[in-house]
């Protein structure tokens, strides 16, 4: 049996209950992918309280749908998932798509932060959001990001490597965005 047999059962119609439990682990998956950056399978089960098995079905069903990618790795039968990443030669239309999902669901996890923040041990409570309007050319807000993420490069191997985490370190969103600001539409009637 294939796939696509398990997806569409000819001459029978899906049961509700199934595409609900399909859309909540597919949904569970995307977010923990959101949270963590990669994962196996195997952890995503330890994770989440599926089984590896169904994890494994559903990772493989968000990447045949172009959610989801294989991240690089060296060998060995763990196969880690990442969110896709955006690809330079691609149409727009398919990274606005990434772009939308990528930002809802950050946007979704800082929404779960400040809903449960209060239940986080004492030292993790806090949170260290910010934001700043800063007057620059496109190739200064180029460097700016060239910096953050240089700033956040000691740090990207962890994911990877967890022997690296020092003790108590435990997965932080860390989320940029730079963009300039466009005019509101109301701006621009008054200024005709």
């Amino acid at each position: 049996m294939t796939e696509d047999d398990l997806n569409s059962r000819p001459g029978q119609a899906r049961d509700t209950g199934d595409e609900l439990r399909e859309h909540e682990v597919r949904t569970a998956l995307l977010d923990l992918l959101g949270e963590v950056g990669t994962v196996t399978a195997t952890e995503a089960a330890a994770k989440l309280g599926y089984s590896s098995g169904l994890c494994s079905f559903h990772l493989r069903q968000l990447a045949r749908h172009g959610h989801i990618e294989e991240a690089p790795h060296r060998g060995g039968r763990a196969r880690p998932w990442r969110l896709r990443q955006p690809n330079p030669t691609a149409d727009a239309p398919a990274e606005g798509q990434f772009g939308d999902l990528a930002r809802g669901l950050e946007d979704e996890s800082w929404q779960r932060w400040l809903a449960r923040r209060d239940q986080a041990p004492a030292e993790w409570c806090h949170d260290e959001a910010f934001s700043a309007v800063a007057y620059l050319t496109p190739e200064e807000m180029s460097r700016v990001a060239d910096t953050i993420r240089r700033a956040l490069a000691p740090y990207q191997d962890r994911e990877q490597r967890p022997l690296a985490r020092p003790d108590g370190a435990q997965p932080v969103a860390l989320i940029t965005r730079l963009f300039p600001l466009l005019p509101h539409p109301a701006d621009e009637a008054e200024q005709s």
